[in-house]
């Protein structure tokens, strides 16, 4: 297939990019201005396409896109304009990119687009499935709004995926990265009480399942792609541990996460998500590693 990806610098969308072109796919990255590129990959400033004829040409070629592109929800506090950008990159960028694509006459199969679990709120320890109802935060309304932009994608004939996806486990960037230097030092541990629910997802799985559903006809409506085995963040962090041989047992309280992250801190490190993925599942798709500690083990190189 040929491919558009926005967000291709992220960690999933680099480890998405390699995947599709270690199996044969073209690919073309969408940027929203001008910056250099990995060598050999053709790439669009999506929103020059109006006044540009070889971008709008690489952009009516496209057989599927892949969006997953908006900025970091958990670098520090939500201001004002933090939460403004989070809801432009997502929503906005999104209904924008879709009328650039039906301006250039693009006609994709798919369109496949980012989400997160966020999109259910905090929910304590319901079990949540895609059939779930949204929740009211912050965080769920942004998810909901940018769902909703993607399905007018259905209005260029493709079939809409929406990805609401977990916490994914890569040494190379996310939250494991992020806790690798405390935890080395002996200074991780669960945030707050560690019954919070961590739904987690293994990189090569988040992006197995991307490429299977980029590529199954029938795949359509929202998925949940975490582990069928979340855990809470006490486990994750005795689990991180053991996998790395030290002590994890030095609590970060959450009146403290209040005080220093506020709204974000709330709902990223002190709430959680049980979400199970039952529609993946059904597609018949087989997770490599459904087992935290095999997750950790091979996102660290121990396995």
């Amino acid at each position: 297939m040929h491919v558009a990806v926005s967000g291709s610098g992220g960690l999933i969308g680099r480890a998405a990019v390699a995947a599709l072109r270690a199996g044969g796919d073209d690919v073309t990255l969408l940027q929203r201005r001008s910056s250099a590129s990995p060598s050999g990959l053709r790439t669009v400033v999506w929103p020059d396409a109006a006044h540009d004829p070889d971008a709008a040409r690489r952009l009516a070629g496209v057989d599927a896109v892949l969006h997953l592109a908006g900025s970091p929800i958990a670098a520090g506090r939500w201001t004002a304009a933090v939460k403004r950008e989070i809801r432009l990159s997502r929503v906005d960028a999104t209904k924008a990119l879709i009328e650039v694509l039906g301006a250039a006459g693009a006609r994709p199969r798919a369109f496949v687009c980012a989400s997160a679990v966020g999109y259910y709120g905090d929910r304590g320890d319901e079990e949540l499935d895609e059939r779930s109802a949204p929740g009211d935060d912050f965080l769920a309304q942004v998810c909901r709004a940018w769902e909703e932009a993607a399905q007018g994608a259905e209005g260029l004939g493709a079939r809409v995926v929406r990805l609401r996806t977990g916490v994914v486990l890569a040494r190379e960037g996310g939250m494991l990265a992020r806790l690798l230097p405390f935890f080395r030092a002996g200074l991780g541990g669960p945030v707050g009480s560690g019954r919070q629910w961590l739904p987690w997802i293994d990189l090569e799985d988040e992006v197995g399942a991307i490429l299977a559903l980029l590529r199954d006809p029938d795949a359509q409506g929202p998925f949940n792609l975490a582990a069928p085995e979340p855990v809470r963040s006490r486990s994750f962090a005795q689990a991180l541990g053991r996998t790395l041989g030290r002590p994890a047992f030095l609590t970060l309280p959450g009146a403290a996460v209040r005080a220093v992250f506020g709204e974000m801190g709330a709902a990223v490190l002190l709430g959680g998500q049980r979400a199970l993925p039952q529609r993946l599942l059904a597609t018949g798709y087989r997770f490599r590693r459904s087992a935290i500690e095999d997750a950790l083990r091979h996102a660290l190189g121990r396995d």
